[in-house]
C-alpha cells in the first residue's frame, strides 16, 4: 500500500478530526451514560413558584395547564403571564383563578413604551411570584408525571443555584419530527453532560428552576434584554458554574413540549437560537465551534477521500466505521434514557442529516435580520 502524499494529508486531518469527535463522546457524553439516575424526593422541602408566559396559547392551556396544577407537591403556585393575548386567553385564565387557589394571572398590556418580548414576560412573572424557588416551563408543555415539582424542588445543597431539567418533543410521523427530537436530544446530552464536567453553559426554559434570589443579584436579563432569545440559556451561560448548577434525569423529571410542525417555522425558531448562542462566554462558544466544525471537517474529509485511491478510501471508511461503531455503544443508551429510544436505529443518518441542517440553518444565520420578538 503506497500512498501519496496529499492522501496522507487528508486521511490524517480525517483521524485527527475523528479524535476529536471522541474526546466529546469518550470524556463527555459518556458521563451522562453512566451517571445513575436520582432518585425522587419523597418530601416537599420548600415551596415552588411555576412561572408560565402565554401568548394567545388559549388551546394549550386548557389542556395542559390542569396537569400543572395538580402536581404532587404541597406548597406551589402557579404564575401564568398573559402577554398581550387577544384569543380568549385573559377569560380562560380568570375562570381557572376562580377554581385554583394557587394560580395567579398576570397581565401584560400592549404599551408603546417599551418592547416587549418573553423576556418582559418572565421578568414579571418573577416579581409576582411569592416564592424564592422558580421553576420555569412554557403554556405548550406537560410534565412527565404528577412529581415532576417533587424532582425540580429546590436541592438540600444549599449551593445550588440553578437545576436543569430535560424537555424532549412529542413523537410524530415524518422525517421533520425525527430531526427535532435527534437535535433536541444532541442539544441535551451536550448541556446536561457538560453541567456533569463542571462546565454548564446553558438550560431551556422549557423545563429548569433557579433561585429568585440570583435573578434580582444578576439584575435579570438586563445584559441581553436587547436581543428576543435568551431568558434560558444567556441566563444560565452568564450565571451558571460547577458548584451551583444541577441537572435532573428521573423520567418523571422530563417536560414534553409540541414540535413545529412545518419547516419554515422550525427554521425561525433555529434562527432565534443562533442569535442567542453568539453572546455565550468565550470558552463555551471555543468548545461549541469547535465540536461543530470538526463535525463539518470530518464529513467533509471523508466525502474528499472518496475521491482518492482505492487503498485511500478504504482507511477512510475504516475511520468511519470506527466512528460509527464507538459511537453506537453509547447513544443508543442516551437515547433510551431520554425518551428518544425508537431512534436509535436512525441515529449514524440522523447525525449526517443534523449536521446538514445545522450547516445551512448557520449559514441562513448570518443573514438573519433581528426581531423583537417571541410568538
Amino acid at each position: 500500500m503506497i500512498l501519496t502524499t496529499l492522501e496522507i494529508i487528508l486521511l490524517s486531518i480525517l483521524a485527527f478530526c475523528l479524535l476529536v469527535q471522541l474526546y466529546y463522546v469518550l470524556f463527555v457524553h459518556l458521563k451522562l451514560a453512566n451517571t445513575a439516575i436520582e432518585e425522587i424526593p419523597a418530601l416537599a422541602r420548600k415551596p415552588i413558584s411555576v412561572i408560565v408566559c402565554a401568548r394567545n396559547e388559549i388551546a394549550n392551556l386548557d389542556q395542559f395547564l390542569p396537569t400543572l396544577m395538580t402536581q404532587n407537591y404541597p406548597g406551589f403556585e402557579v404564575v401564568v403571564v398573559n402577554d398581550r393575548s387577544w384569543d380568549g386567553t385573559e377569560e380562560f385564565l380568570e375562570q381557572k383563578a376562580k377554581k385554583y387557589s394557587n394560580l395567579k394571572v398576570v397581565k401584560i398590556l400592549d404599551n408603546d413604551k417599551f418592547l416587549a418580548g418573553k423576556k418582559f414576560a418572565v421578568t414579571m412573572g418573577i416579581k409576582a411570584s411569592k416564592y424564592d424557588w422558580l421553576v420555569f416551563t412554557d403554556a405548550d408543555c406537560v410534565p412527565s408525571s404528577e412529581n415532576w415539582l417533587m424532582d425540580m424542588q429546590q436541592s438540600e445543597n444549599e449551593e445550588t443555584e440553578i437545576i436543569l431539567g430535560y424537555s424532549p418533543y412529542s413523537k410524530k410521523r415524518g422525517l421533520l419530527n425525527a430531526l427535532i427530537r435527534f437535535e433536541t436530544f444532541f442539544t441535551a446530552v451536550n448541556y446536561l453532560s457538560f453541567a456533569l464536567k463542571g462546565m454548564p453553559y446553558m438550560g431551556v426554559g422549557r423545563n429548569m428552576a433557579y433561585k429568585k434570589a440570583l435573578f434580582f443579584k444578576n439584575k435579570g436579563f438586563a445584559a441581553h434584554m436587547h436581543i428576543p432569545s435568551g431568558d434560558d440559556d444567556l441566563f444560565v451561560n452568564a450565571h451558571a458554574n460547577k458548584y451551583n448548577t444541577e441537572i435532573r434525569l428521573h423520567q418523571d423529571s422530563h417536560v414534553w413540549s409540541e414540535p413545529n410542525r412545518t419547516w419554515v417555522a422550525y427554521l425561525k425558531q433555529k434562527k432565534r437560537h443562533f442569535g442567542a448562542g453568539k453572546l455565550y462566554k468565550s470558552k463555551h462558544k471555543f468548545i461549541l465551534s469547535l465540536q461543530i466544525i470538526v463535525q463539518f471537517l470530518f464529513y467533509g474529509f471523508f466525502a474528499g477521500c472518496l475521491f482518492l485511491s482505492r487503498d485511500a478510501q478504504y482507511i477512510a471508511g475504516g475511520i468511519l466505521l470506527l466512528s460509527i461503531i464507538i459511537r453506537s455503544f453509547i447513544y443508543p443508551k442516551l437515547l433510551k434514557r431520554l425518551n428518544c429510544g425508537d431512534l436509535r436505529w436512525w441515529f449514524p443518518i440522523l447525525d449526517i442529516l443534523l449536521f446538514l441542517f445545522l450547516t445551512f440553518n448557520g449559514f441562513l444565520g448570518l443573514f438573519s435580520k433581528k426581531k423583537v420578538s417571541w410568538k
